[in-house]
Order: structure tokens, then C-alpha cells, then sequence
């Protein structure tokens, strides 16, 4: 198959994607899209929204459309890094026999990942950055496509540990899950208080994802559509001589060239998923929010007016 047919046949199997999660998920098109762009693009996805609006819902609902094997960690606030890569224990033979955790596996729902301390959030980064884990001296290397997607509540922040830049970094895409219309909501409650239990196909496998992630990366891009990318990420940077007035005021920190980076990947794989060979400039606008939200810092300033990251992010497109 040539990957102009690949386009084209992921093009189709996007759209039933999309059916056999709205069988389950209401609403949340955008949650839903920059969530499976960050799947097909092999980056990992914030999720950030307030209870109830169906995050852990929406991971496992993800998972069994595309086939994958998915595992819940619950992070509290005694959590230890063992419980989440697992442990050597001693065995009815005297021999130390490694038991693995619920990292070893295609896809992580972090639920709620800043109610634990830092040292569980870092057990994390390795696996985040290189798939793999280190445990007692002992390299073990996960099985592809492997996928972090964590969760965090916006509101409830007593008791809890904010992840560190460095660390936010490593997550492709931040996603803000909205409240559903009136009409969503109605089908919500219609569906959710009736015996109805929508049975989900997988349309994808393990492998044909990798085979996606690695479709994405050859699609040629044009030297002007990157050169808007990284001269928007420089735009956030308060100290860059593109920065705007609105930057200066209102950002103590700029997004760094991870972003860069994932804006081309991402615009890319949006590219894909509409049929296009090529990603333009729109592109890159489409996926900017959610690329750079996490990314960049607002001064006192802008919490004092009110000023939001996309009010910014928006100003500079």
C-alpha cells in the first residue's frame, strides 16, 4: 500500500473510530480527537476537566476501539513508585523474580496524577520518555504503542502536588473537557439510567497504530508551515524579540522546542485524519491550544485580570 492509499484508508477507518466512540461518549468531539491525534502521533495527553465529565470513561472507551490493553492506576497520596512499576520479590525458591506492575501496558490511565507526591509522578518519565523502566538495575523495555494519559481535576487543588514544568513537558497535549450542552447532557442521563450497554468494536490493532505513528512522521511538510510553528512557540517566550506586548505583560515563562516539535507531529496527524497529504498553516492553528497551554507560565498579572492561556495562545495566531 503507498502511503497516499494509507492517507486515504485511515481517512475511513478515523471516521468509524469516531461512530464506535460515540456510542459511548456524548459530545467531547475535541477531547475525543486531540486524544486519538496524540495516540496516532505516539505522544501522551493531559486530561483536565471537573468530576463527571467522563475522562476515565473516555480512556477506556478509547482502548477498546483501538484494540489496546489498558490499565487504571489510581494515584493517592501514599502511592509509591513500586506500585506502579512493579517489584522484585524473594520466591518459594530463594531467587529474586521481578513482578510486573500495572505500567506494562499499551495504554495508562493516570487518574488524577497530582494527588501524589513527586516521586511517584517521576516514576513516570522514564517510561514517559524512553518506554522502558528501570527497576533494582534491571532494564525492561514495554511493549509498543504504549500511551500515558493522565487526568487531573482543576478545582480540588488542597492535598495535592502540581506537576513540574519539566514533567508537563513530556505530555504531548493538554486537554480541558468541557461541560456538554443542554441536549448532550439529556442524552447522557437517557443513556446512562437505562440497561443500555453499547458493545464497542475494535477498529484498530497494537500494530496498525504503529504503523500509523510511523505513516505521520513521513508525511512531508513544506519549510513555511514549520517555520510558522516554531516562530509562533518563540512568539510565547517573554524575553524573544517576537514577543508581543500581550506576552510581555501577562507570561513569566515560554514554551520550550518540545512544542515546536509537537506542533509540526501534531499537524501532521491532523492533516491525516482530513484527508490531506501535506499539513498547512490551519493545521498548526487547529492543534496550537492544546499543544501550548501546558506549556507556557502566566504571571500574577494575568490571574489578576483574568486573563486566560487561550485569551494569549489565540492573540499570537
Amino acid at each position: 500500500m503507498s502511503d497516499v492509499e494509507a492517507v486515504n484508508e485511515l481517512v475511513k477507518k478515523y471516521q468509524s473510530l469516531q461512530k464506535e466512540i460515540g456510542k459511548v461518549i456524548i459530545g467531547q468531539k475535541d477531547a475525543v480527537n486531540f486524544t486519538l491525534l496524540s495516540i496516532f502521533c505516539g505522544g501522551h495527553s493531559l486530561l483536565i476537566g471537573v468530576p463527571g465529565l467522563a475522562k476515565t470513561l473516555l480512556v477506556n472507551t478509547v482502548s477498546d476501539a483501538l484494540g489496546l490493553h489498558f490499565k487504571r492506576i489510581q494515584f493517592t497520596p501514599d502511592l509509591m513508585p513500586s506500585d506502579i512499576l512493579g517489584s522484585e520479590i524473594l520466591d518459594q525458591n530463594r531467587q529474586f523474580t521481578f513482578i510486573k506492575g500495572p505500567i506494562f501496558s499499551n495504554i495508562i490511565l493516570a487518574d488524577e496524577i497530582n494527588r501524589t507526591p513527586p516521586k511517584t509522578q517521576a516514576a513516570l518519565l522514564e517510561a514517559m520518555q524512553e518506554r522502558s523502566v528501570t527497576i533494582s538495575g534491571n532494564h525492561y523495555k514495554l511493549e509498543l504503542p504504549f500511551f500515558v494519559l493522565a487526568t487531573q481535576n482543576p478545582i480540588e487543588q488542597e492535598g495535592t502536588y502540581p506537576l513540574p514544568e519539566a514533567q508537563l513537558d513530556r505530555f504531548m497535549f493538554s486537554i480541558n473537557l468541557e461541560y456538554p450542552t443542554f441536549k448532550e447532557e439529556v442524552e447522557v442521563v437517557f443513556n446512562t439510567t437505562s440497561n443500555q450497554n453499547p458493545q464497542l468494536n475494535a477498529i484498530f490493532s497494537g500494530s496498525e497504530i504503529i504503523e500509523i505513528q510511523q505513516l505521520i512522521r513521513k508525511i512531508p511538510v513544506t519549510n513555511n508551515v514549520v517555520e510558522y510553528a516554531v516562530r509562533l512557540v518563540g512568539k510565547t517566550r517573554p524575553k524573544s524579540a517576537e514577543a508581543t506586548e500581550m506576552v510581555k505583560n501577562y507570561l513569566d515563562w515560554g514554551a520550550g522546542p518540545r512544542a515546536s516539535q509537537n506542533l509540526v507531529l501534531a499537524a501532521k496527524a491532523h492533516a491525516a485524519v482530513q484527508g490531506k497529504y501535506s499539513p498547512d498553516i490551519e493545521d498548526v492553528k487547529a492543534v496550537a491550544i492544546p499543544i501550548l497551554s501546558h506549556r507556557i507560565v502566566k504571571n500574577y498579572k494575568a490571574e489578576a485580570e483574568g486573563i486566560t492561556v487561550s485569551d494569549i495562545i489565540n492573540s499570537l495566531l
